[in-house]
C-alpha cells in the first residue's frame, strides 16, 4: 500500500498535532495552573485561564505531574526541544510532585480525592483513581528526576492498588454489600495501562500476570460477543444484568480507551490476532455510539435503548473523542485497515471543528448534542492537563511512525 496516496495529509497532520501540543496546550497549563505559594496546580480554569475554584483534586494533580514528567522523559535527548524548555517541564512536574508527597496521602498510604488550596485533606480517599494516577505520576517523575522517594511511592502505591482493587472504595462505598454484585470495566482497563506505564519498576513475570488477567477480564467478562461492544458493569462471572441502569450501561469512551491500552500490550507481544480483535471492538463501538443526526460520540448509552439514568448521556465530551483518535491511528498503523482511517478522518474533523479554541489555547471539554459549547471552561473537577496533551502527543507519535513506515 502506498500510504501517502491514501493518506496524503500525513505530514501536515503530524505537524498540526505537534504544534497544538507545544504551542497552544502545554503553554496554557504552564502559565495558568501553577500555585507557587502552596505548591501543586490549579485546575479549575475558565476559558482564559483564570482560577474560579481553588480546591486541588489528587487525580488531576497527579495527571499533570505525569504529563510534564513524560514529556521530559520522551524529549530529553531530542535536539528540537531546547534544554531550557525541558528543564521547565521538569520543574513544573516537581512543583506538583512535592505538593503531593507532602499532602496527598492519609496515614495508611491511601490518596485523598481532594485537598484545599493549602493542602489540607478535603475529601476522603474513596476513589482508587487517585491512587492509580499517583502511581503513574511518581513512576514517571522518578524516571525523570532520579528521586528515590518518588520511586518508592510509586511502588508502594501500586502494591496498595492491588490490595484494594476488589473493594476499591472500602468503607466509603455507599452500595450495600452483596445486594447487587457488579464489577466495573474501569478496574482492569486502568490496571492494564498503569502496569504498562510502570514496566521499568516491575518484574517481567508480574507484568505478564497482570496483563494476562486484564485481557482475560475485558474480553471474557465485559465483552458482549454478539454486539462486540464492552459493557461498563457486569456480574462477577460476566453475566449481564439487564434489569438495572448500571447493568445496561455502555460508556463508549471507556471501551475505546481500553482497546488502545490493550493494543499496546498486544503490539509488544506481536499478537496480531488480538490486535485485530481490539480494532474490531473499536469499530463496533463507533458504529453503535456515533450520533447519526448531529455527529460526535455519545457520552453514555443504554445497551437496550432504554432511558438512561445519566442525564448527560447525549453530551459530547473532549476526552471521548481524543481517546478515539488515538485508538484509530494506532489501529490503522498496526493493521492497515482502512475503516480505521475513514473513522479517524471523521472523528478528527468533528474534534478540531468543535472543541478547539485558537484564541486562548487548550480545548473546550463539554458540548451539547448539537455540538454547541455547554461550559466556558478549560479545566475543572473532572478536566485537567491530561487527555488532550496525551492524545496530541500520541497521535503525533503515531503519525510519525506512519510517515517513517
Amino acid at each position: 500500500m502506498n500510504l501517502l496516496n491514501k493518506f496524503p495529509e500525513l505530514n501536515t497532520l503530524a505537524n498540526r498535532y505537534k504544534n497544538e501540543l507545544f504551542n497552544n496546550v502545554i503553554p496554557f497549563w504552564q502559565k495558568k495552573s501553577p500555585d507557587y505559594k502552596y505548591g501543586g496546580y490549579f485546575t479549575c480554569l475558565d476559558r482564559k485561564g483564570n482560577v474560579y475554584n481553588e480546591d486541588k483534586f489528587i487525580w488531576l494533580q497527579a495527571r499533570q505531574v505525569w504529563m510534564f514528567s513524560m514529556l521530559y522523559n520522551k524529549f530529553e535527548k531530542l535536539s528540537p526541544i531546547p534544554a531550557t524548555i525541558r528543564k521547565e517541564w521538569l520543574d513544573h512536574a516537581k512543583l506538583g510532585a512535592e505538593f503531593l508527597m507532602e499532602n496527598g496521602m492519609d496515614e495508611n498510604g491511601n490518596w485523598y480525592f481532594a485537598l484545599t488550596h493549602e493542602g489540607k485533606p478535603l475529601v476522603q480517599p474513596y476513589s482508587l483513581a487517585s491512587d492509580c494516577f499517583a502511581a503513574m505520576a511518581f513512576s514517571q517523575y522518578a524516571l525523570a528526576s532520579g528521586n528515590e522517594t518518588a520511586k518508592q511511592i510509586a511502588l508502594n502505591t501500586y502494591k496498595n492498588i492491588h490490595v484494594r482493587k476488589e473493594n476499591p472504595k472500602g468503607k466509603y462505598n455507599k452500595i450495600v454489600s452483596g445486594s447487587r454484585p457488579l464489577i466495573a470495566l474501569g478496574a482492569p482497563m486502568i490496571l492494564a495501562n498503569l502496569t504498562f506505564e510502570m514496566e521499568w519498576l516491575l518484574s517481567e513475570k508480574e507484568i505478564n500476570q497482570v496483563h494476562d488477567s486484564c485481557i482475560n477480564s475485558v474480553m471474557n467478562l465485559f465483552l458482549d460477543k454478539n454486539r462486540n461492544i464492552l459493557f461498563e458493569n457486569v456480574k462477577p462471572d460476566g453475566e449481564q444484568n439487564l434489569n438495572c441502569f448500571e447493568g445496561r450501561q455502555i460508556t463508549p469512551g471507556h471501551g475505546i480507551e481500553a482497546m488502545w491500552f490493550l493494543m499496546c500490550i498486544a503490539e509488544k507481544r506481536n499478537d496480531k490476532i488480538l490486535i485485530n480483535k481490539f480494532v474490531d471492538i473499536v469499530l463496533s463501538t463507533l458504529d453503535f455510539s456515533w450520533d447519526k443526526k448531529y455527529e460526535g460520540i455519545f457520552y453514555f448509552m443504554d445497551a437496550e435503548n432504554q432511558p438512561p439514568d445519566k442525564l448527560e448521556w447525549d453530551q459530547k465530551l473532549w476526552w471521548v473523542h481524543l481517546e478515539t483518535l488515538i485508538a484509530l491511528l494506532m489501529g490503522f498503523r498496526l493493521t492497515g485497515r482502512e475503516e480505521c482511517l475513514d473513522w479517524f478522518k471523521k472523528v478528527h474533523d468533528y474534534s478540531w471543528n468543535n472543541f478547539t479554541d485558537p484564541e486562548f489555547g487548550e480545548w473546550f471539554g463539554y458540548l451539547n448534542r448539537k455540538g454547541e459549547k455547554l461550559l466556558n471552561l478549560k479545566g475543572g473537577k473532572w478536566k485537567g492537563c491530561f487527555h488532550l496533551p496525551r492524545a496530541l502527543f500520541l497521535c503525533y507519535q503515531e503519525l510519525e511512525k506512519l510517515i517513517c513506515a
